[in-house]
């Protein structure tokens, strides 16, 4: 039992169960991929992340926590100057289930404003820790006028998966209009610290492979965006 239970937290994207309400995917005829980046930021992993996404010369989407903006302004607002969308995450990773109208509202606003503090930015994108939110709760997010944003592509790079293995995975799974999940903080139990020297690593291989195969990586918003538009003759 022990063993089926680790098989299922270590491999089982629990955000398949939950996706009714959010964007999680963008169908599009053109051939656009979002990486994003959850629980920064960090002052140890999201500069070298950024180092990569420079190599990469592309932008992405990070969902930051309020208390780490609040605790390292610097990197988060580097993450701006970089020209790189941001994101909500929460402000402290606690799971918002059972939270009420109140205490929700509470939650996401002061993550908004450390935030907002931190990078010149206020945010209107919103990803719930690990992905649960139950209906109500996402219509209240949507009433303070965020998109609830999830995943369709999960990288699982918090559990250290070698990037030998993680750069295949996902240049087979991608599809045009996926929302990959990195994170730039985070262990396993905790919302700070994790080893990110495979995702560093992992970022330049992934591009250049897509790339040559004809995708292009745009922030969520302008995933969002595309789907609006009239497709290029």
């Amino acid at each position: 039992m022990v063993l089926v239970f680790v098989c299922l937290f270590v491999f089982f994207d629990e955000a398949v169960l939950l996706r009714r309400g959010t964007v999680f995917r963008v169908p599009s005829g053109q051939k656009l991929i979002a990486i994003t980046f959850d629980d920064g930021p960090s002052p140890v992993w999201t500069p070298r992340i950024l180092a990569a996404l420079k190599e990469a010369d592309i932008k992405a989407t990070f969902f930051m926590l309020g208390a780490h903006a609040e605790l390292y302004p610097d990197i988060a607002k580097s993450v701006a100057e970089d020209g790189h969308e941001i994101g909500n995450h929460s402000y402290d990773h606690h799971v918002l289930l059972s939270y009420s109208d109140e205490a929700l509202t509470n939650e996401i606003m002061r993550a908004d404003k450390a935030i907002a503090e931190a990078t010149g930015r206020p945010t209107k994108l919103f990803r719930p820790p690990k992905a649960w939110l139950t209906q109500h709760e996402k219509a209240v997010v949507n009433g303070l006028g965020y998109t609830v944003v999830l995943w369709s592509l999960n990288s699982k790079d918090w559990v250290t998966f070698d990037d030998e293995y993680l750069v295949p995975y996902l240049d087979k799974q991608a599809r045009s209009g996926d929302i990959v999940l990195f994170h730039d903080s985070g262990g396993v139990f905790t919302a700070e610290g994790g080893d990110r020297h495979e995702t560093v690593k992992t970022i330049p291989q992934v591009v250049k492979r897509l790339r040559a195969r004809g995708y292009r990586f745009v922030t969520v918003g302008e995933l969002l965006e595309s789907s609006r538009q009239p497709l290029p003759r």
